[in-house]
């Protein structure tokens, strides 16, 4: 995987699929104005919460995850079966985490949570000790030159650890880490310039072997 270089945005290949199916920047900002004006607070997360943290989309995306207050859950719920999505069935479906979609190939994978009284999000029942650090929630990004809320850069990157990943994720975090100058997770060693240029260097002075 290759370090992620700014400004590289997406390739014309990428635009098309994405206006396909995916969803698009004019996507998510309709869903976070409309929630707005019904007075919801929503916070980007996942892979558009990253390219709002960078400023740009440097990848399309499938899905937009958002998070919510669960005291919102039924309002959300509303606006979008409105606009014709449904319950998208999944094995780990749950009250505090479920995904919407609708016959476009569209989905909103939603994280509700309730504010404990540190201001942490509580993500779930209190006994899976799962949580939003309140600090996690002060992030600020942008997309299509709109301000809106997402998940801060350094806790986005802790979420993108603990499980097997992807090459999406290899390149939402090499992103992040660059631009903001956060230290690679152990699991994302080989992605750190130093230890890239090791390997570059090896490869280009091993010795050719005989034939």
């Amino acid at each position: 995987m290759k370090n992620l270089k700014r400004g590289n945005g997406i390739s014309a290949s990428q635009v098309e699929d994405t206006a396909k199916s995916r969803m698009t920047s004019q996507d998510v900002i309709g869903l976070y104005t409309s929630l707005e004006h019904l007075n919801m607070s929503i916070w980007i997360d996942g892979g558009w919460g990253v390219d709002a943290l960078l400023g740009e989309q440097t990848r399309p995306h499938k899905d937009l995850d958002i998070v919510i207050q669960q005291k919102d859950v039924p309002r959300l719920r509303q606006l979008l079966q409105a606009q014709g999505y449904g319950d998208v069935q999944r094995d780990d479906t749950s009250p505090w985490n479920f995904v919407l979609g609708d016959n476009a190939g569209h989905e909103v994978d939603v994280h509700a949570i309730v504010f404990d009284g540190a201001g942490n999000g509580l993500y779930g029942p209190v006994e899976r000790g799962v949580m939003y650090p309140a600090a996690s929630l002060a992030g600020a990004g942008s997309i299509n030159s709109r301000i809106v809320r997402c998940i801060s850069p350094e806790q986005m990157v802790k979420f993108h650890t603990g499980y097997k990943l992807k090459d999406t994720d290899f390149h939402d975090v090499a992103a992040l880490c660059e631009r903001f100058g956060i230290e690679y997770p152990e699991e994302y060693a080989h992605l750190r310039p130093h230890e890239a240029d090791q390997r570059r260097g090896a490869a280009c002075c091993a010795p050719t072997p005989a034939v």
